[in-house]
């Protein structure tokens, strides 16, 4: 979207003004009153609008006006109206514009007194605007005109010095929510670990990113026996991608890690899914696109940090090589597992994406993200990712940036390794099997990678099951992929890795 600021409305833009309870017009919202006559104060009062924020009434062919429309968005409690509350001013335009006009101009003139600086309110909305109306509309060959998407201009009259300063880290931000995205929403004969590893890399690099790729010659070669099994029934290659990104300057400094699960296609293997939803499986490689998304985020914006993102990449299929429900494997780390259900796949990839991590950057903090277990989905719905951690400091940030960004995490309860939870994964002949019992089933995933976290190392998992993808739109997406978790990643880094 195209995003300008400047000092007033362009011709034949619609026109977006504000507006709180009770009537309280913002300093735009009263001139558009009187121009006019009245016909703005009439209209609220008729529609009993409650000013409540994201809320829209609207005009068409205002009566003294050359603007096509006017719109008149909530802002609530101008007192709270912080950078949530602006997005979803943003959001409301593009929802109510998407099929219907191409630009619109939103008056901040004279607004006071809100939350933040008038010039973090205008980054904010344009950031709400662009997040809502992104759409992935490639594959549609013959869509009615009516449905094609017009809006892709916002103006943003009136702003504060600074806006576009402010607005140009978001829009980095918002460079890496879409590629998330469009990597989960993309089919899974497009993108497999491949053409993952392709992709991201045409979106990484340009943008400073160190990328280092391991195919399975590599993997074989150290041990990788977790992340290969999954992938021995596909004729896709399996791959592992490391990406870093330094913005501190300083070649020796320890790293921040994101891991991803990258199964790009799940199947189930051999313990096969039902074949209901099982298309909804291409986007069982939702953490490994929130890892990318994050890494290209974070170099857009030249965060102050060093950050290294990590994705393991496999498809799980049935075949005549496939895993085997009973098989053992032997991880990098050199802890034998017995599979016995070949749809716990994620774990055993994340088992050796993590081991290499460490031992390749010997970080201090890691995080993985994870589509892992239909589990979380029963026990948080759609509305939060499950938290899982062996450091409470690191266990509150996260949740304070998932706060912040509105990618909610709830934390759930955990052992440490040899204890009660820890124990339901213990198997009779290795060292672990890849599932527990029915019950606690998101704590027994949470557990089996807790065996693969080093001794030191402050880890949180993220069970991003039910938000990477949803079936109802919401403030700052649509029906589909969310992108969840690139902008948490980005904040978290923001108040935790990167200096004053």
């Amino acid at each position: 979207m195209q995003v300008d600021f400047a000092g007033f409305a362009p011709e034949g833009a619609v026109l977006v003004v504000l507006a709180g309870p009770d009537g309280a017009m913002s300093g735009g919202a009263s001139a558009a009153d009187a121009l006019s006559g009245g016909q703005l104060a009439r209209a609220m009062a008729a529609a009993k609008f409650s000013g409540k924020a994201g809320s829209v009434l609207e005009l068409v062919a205002p009566q003294g006006m050359t603007a096509p429309r006017l719109l008149l968005v909530g802002l609530g409690d101008i007192a709270k109206a912080d950078a949530a509350v602006f997005q979803s001013v943003g959001s409301a335009v593009a929802v109510k514009l998407m099929t219907a006009s191409a630009h619109a101009a939103v008056d901040l003139t004279d607004l006071a007194d809100a939350a933040i600086p008038l010039a973090d309110a205008a980054a904010h909305i344009a950031h709400g605007a662009s997040l809502r109306a992104w759409r992935w509309d490639k594959y549609k060959t013959k869509q009615p005109e009516a449905e094609k998407a017009l809006f892709r201009q916002l103006t943003l009259v009136g702003s504060a010095p600074g806006a576009a300063e402010a607005h140009a880290a978001l829009t980095a931000v918002e460079a890496g929510v879409f590629l998330t995205r469009e990597l989960v929403t993309e089919p899974a004969n497009i993108i497999y670990p491949e053409s993952f590893v392709a992709r991201v890399r045409a979106a990484v690099e340009p943008a400073g990113v160190k990328v280092t790729v391991l195919g399975e010659a590599e993997m074989t070669a150290l041990g990788m026996g977790s992340l290969l099994g999954v992938g021995q029934g596909s004729r896709r290659e399996s791959q592992l991608l490391a990406m870093e990104w330094n913005g501190t300057g300083d070649a020796e400094a320890k790293p921040v890690v994101f891991v991803g699960k990258g199964v790009c296609f799940d199947t189930g293997g051999i313990s096969i899914k039902p074949a209901a939803g099982m298309e909804d499986m291409k986007w069982d490689m939702g953490g490994a696109g929130a890892v990318a998304g994050a890494m290209l985020a974070l170099a857009g914006r030249k965060a102050r940090a060093r950050v290294v993102g990590v994705c393991g990449l496999v498809e799980n299929m049935p075949a005549g090589n496939a895993q085997r429900p009973g098989d053992v494997v032997t991880s990098m780390s050199g802890q034998t597992i017995e599979v016995i259900n070949t749809d716990a796949e994620g774990r055993l990839v994340l088992a050796d994406a993590i081991w290499w991590a460490q031992e390749t950057y010997k970080p201090e903090v890691v995080v993985d993200l994870a589509t892992l277990t239909g589990a979380i989905i029963v026990s948080l719905g759609h509305e939060y990712a499950g938290l899982f951690s062996n450091d409470d400091g690191l266990a509150a940030q996260l949740t304070a940036a998932g706060t912040a960004t509105a990618e909610k995490l709830w934390r759930q309860p955990l052992s440490e390794v040899g204890g009660p939870y820890d124990k339901l994964t213990d198997s009779a002949i290795a060292d672990m099997k890849n599932v527990g019992p029915r019950e606690g089933g998101s704590i027994t995933a949470a557990q089996f990678i807790q065996r693969f976290v080093q001794p030191g190392v402050k880890w949180a998992h993220l069970d991003i099951a039910g938000t990477v993808w949803k079936s109802k739109a919401d403030t700052l997406h649509d029906k589909g992929a969310t992108g969840f978790g690139v902008r948490l990643l980005d904040r978290f880094v923001a108040d935790t890795a990167e200096g004053a």
